[in-house]
């Protein structure tokens, strides 16, 4: 895929993930990838997907940067979203939270095949602690 392929590949993934359509996930995620240096299924992705717009329901995923080289995608997210549920360990208290995740991802054969991604926990907690 071109740079322009990959950056419009990655754009829609995160509008599926905005709109919800964990059914779509198969479009880009291989059946199996290696998350965070540990193998999984696809399934197991979709699980934390969705597991984080079930604890926040207005959970939405906005891409500030994205570099690309070859077939690997390098993002810098902002997150955003208030917990209905507990979530991170804490209890929801009705505040919204925004924090930046830093994304890193390798295609082949059009999907995604190792996905890592860095969060700063702490940061979130604080912020739902008040």
């Amino acid at each position: 895929m071109s740079n322009a392929e990959l950056r419009g590949f990655f754009q829609r993934y995160i509008d599926a993930l905005n709109a919800r359509e964990f059914d779509r996930m198969p479009e880009f995620i291989h059946d199996e990838v290696v998350m965070n240096g540990s193998p999984v299924k696809r399934d197991d992705v979709i699980a934390d997907q969705k597991g984080h717009v079930d604890a926040v329901p207005d959970f939405a995923w906005r891409v500030e940067d994205v570099a690309i080289e070859g077939e690997k995608v390098a993002a810098r997210l902002f997150n955003k979203g208030t917990p209905a549920k507990e979530w991170f360990g804490v209890s929801p208290t009705g505040v919204t939270v925004e924090y930046a995740e830093f994304a890193f991802y390798r295609i082949r054969e059009g999907r995604f095949y190792e996905m890592n991604y860095l969060i700063d926990a702490k940061a979130v907690q604080d912020q739902l602690a008040g």
